[in-house]
Order: C-alpha cells, then sequence, then structure tokens
C-alpha cells in the first residue's frame, strides 16, 4: 500500500559552491579547448536605476585563472560594463553538462594600457547549479560565429588581456 504521507521524489537537485570545479576551470582556461564555438554565458548586472544590463560573452571573453577567480572582458561603453564597474557586482549564468549554473561575482575593473575592451577580475562570491530530473539542459543561449577564422584570432588576443588583467588584480 502507498505511503501518501511521504514526501514526493525529488524532481530537481541544487548544489553549491565558492569555487571552480574542475570541469569548469577547463573551460575557462583560456585555451578554447573546452567550450564549443557556440558556447554563451550571460553576464547581468543591475545599474543605478536597479535595472538589469546583460552581456552575451563567448568562450573567448572569459578566463578563470585560478580556482576562485573569473576575468571576463566587455565594451568599455556598454551599459553592462559601466553597471559592473559601478556596483562591482556581476552575475553569470551558463548552461553546462545538462545543468544551470548561475555565478555571483565581485568584480572590479582593471585598467590596462593599450586595450580597447574593459577588463574585469572577479571572484566568486556564490555559485549554483540546478538540474531537474525529467529532462536535460542541452543549451541556453547559443550563437554561430559567421567567420570563425576571425573571431578565434581575437578571442585569443582577448585571452591575453584578460591574462593580463588577472596578474594585475593578483
Amino acid at each position: 500500500m502507498p505511503d501518501h504521507n511521504a514526501p514526493p521524489p525529488s524532481l530537481s537537485s541544487q548544489a553549491v559552491f565558492d569555487e571552480w570545479l574542475p570541469e569548469l576551470r577547463a573551460l575557462f582556461d583560456g585555451t578554447l579547448a573546452g567550450a564549443h564555438a557556440g558556447f554563451t554565458t550571460s553576464l547581468c548586472a543591475a545599474d543605478s536605476a536597479h535595472r538589469v544590463r546583460t552581456a552575451l560573452l563567448g568562450a573567448g571573453e572569459l578566463l578563470a585563472p585560478d580556482a576562485r577567480t573569473l576575468a571576463f572582458a566587455l565594451w568599455p561603453t556598454s551599459r553592462t560594463a559601466q553597471a559592473v564597474a559601478a556596483t562591482g557586482r556581476a552575475t553569470l549564468a551558463f548552461v553546462f553538462d545538462g545543468a544551470f549554473y548561475q555565478v555571483h561575482l565581485d568584480a572590479r575593473r582593471v585598467p590596462l594600457d593599450d586595450v580597447p575592451l574593459a577588463c574585469f577580475v572577479g571572484t566568486i562570491e556564490s555559485g549554483e547549479i540546478q538540474r531537474v530530473g525529467y529532462a536535460r539542459l542541452t543549451n541556453g543561449i547559443a550563437f554561430e560565429l559567421t567567420d570563425a577564422q576571425s573571431a578565434l584570432a581575437r578571442w585569443r588576443e582577448q585571452l591575453e588581456w584578460l591574462k593580463r588583467a588577472a596578474s594585475a588584480a593578483a
């Protein structure tokens, strides 16, 4: 006879972290080897009027130089860059390995000479992984590069800038 007072089986799971899991460090290691070309993250920050500003970033705009850090690059005139610079906070959201990830960052801009992008270095405040038992996330926002060779060359250059920013922030 079924126990009608038993809790229902869990349809979802959630885990928290405060440092990059090894597979995420590999994804953001600056080699571009772990991420497929269309991998996209959404970086959000609230501005002074509490409006959420969003930038979509690819693997060539993100670098995890150590277990708790993320360097990222934004266009300096973007509303997202201005919001992160003003508040020092950002949230990164993406789909990876069948789950939804959300990472809250304390971030600061690191000025670099002769770099046209705004480079930021953030520390993980907290992260969450969410999965559901009845479905597997296959992607979030994805894109297709129209000129892959040019984009990958630009990303490699941007990753060098992020390495410089991470070193300067350390």
